[in-house]
């Protein structure tokens, strides 16, 4: 309502001057600069304020007097140049600002086709290792009747069984650390630390995700939260178990039910989502434990 105030203004101002405008060439000559940038679709709607200081300056110029008329020249041709300037600055202003959107934009595409990649390079190598066990079983029973035989065949399967496991660990690690990067990049927030251990990946929430013998997540925490349920939207499709503490009696399971309707509200479904809670002391470094099957 205020833009649309400050072009009608405009616009009143400049109708009476392009009457009389003709019988002064300095104010014509204003006056033309500031159609311009009125004519341009482009800057049609920038530089309102300073356009319509500059209008009314180019308006006292044509009323001064004759003793007046040098300061209101030099007045009315700054104003101009300050309008100029002002529309010069907004285009390029937003200019900066669909360049920082585009860039935003590509940085997230790129991040989604690298995690895509790192996903199927992740379902090939578990298929060949699925395959290869397989094979290995067939060879065992195979070499069954004699021992020496089937003992050999189990040491070179097991070699190879286990760089062929030490590539799909590092390809699944890989895909992790680029969905991570992607939830945060997508959701605007941090996930929890994160490590890998025999349940699976797990992440912690630390002491300062409740306040102490409260189960209501903090800010911190919610944000958390958000960005962690974009991670399991991404490509986690496995279960999910969520362990709280605290040592007073109910609290670490009031705790687990509300990270979960935290993960649910932000598109997780609760069908994927155990919680269990546990009467153990909370710590700095650990008050809850988000833990993704693998």
């Amino acid at each position: 309502m205020r833009a649309h105030s400050m072009f009608l203004a405009i616009g009143l101002l400049a109708a009476p001057m392009l009457a009389v405008a003709a019988d002064d060439p300095a104010v014509l000559q204003l006056s033309q600069r500031l159609m311009a940038i009125s004519a341009n679709p482009d800057t049609a709607e920038l530089g309102a304020f300073e356009r319509m200081q500059a209008q009314q300056a180019i308006a006292t110029l044509d009323k001064a007097k004759r003793r007046d008329r040098e300061l209101a020249a030099y007045l009315a041709e700054r104003r101009v140049e300050i309008a100029e300037t002002a529309v010069r600055a907004a285009l390029a202003q937003r200019e900066v600002s669909q360049l920082d959107r585009t860039r935003s934009d590509l940085l997230i595409e790129a991040s989604r086709r690298e995690a895509s990649r790192a996903r199927q390079e992740a379902e090939r190598l578990r298929v060949q290792a699925q395959i290869q066990a397989e094979e290995a079983e067939r060879l065992r029973l195979a070499a069954d009747a004699e021992v020496l035989a089937r003992q050999d065949a189990e040491n070179a399967l097991t070699s190879v069984a286990g760089k062929q496991q030490q590539r799909l660990s590092a390809a699944q690690q890989n895909a992790a650390k680029l969905a991570r990067e992607e939830a945060e990049l997508v959701s605007g927030q941090k996930l929890p630390a994160a490590k890998f251990d025999n349940r699976g990946e797990v992440f912690t929430l630390g002491g300062d995700a409740f306040a102490s013998g409260q189960a209501g997540l903090s800010n911190g925490a919610r944000n958390q939260a958000k960005a962690l349920a974009e991670y399991l939207n991404i490509g986690k499709k496995g279960r999910v178990r969520i362990e709280a503490y605290d040592s007073a009696t109910g609290v670490g399971q009031r705790r687990a039910e509300a990270l979960r309707d935290a993960l649910v509200a932000g598109g997780v479904s609760s069908s994927r989502l155990q919680v269990s809670g546990k009467k153990a002391a909370a710590t700095k470094a650990r008050s809850a434990e988000v833990i993704v099957s693998p």
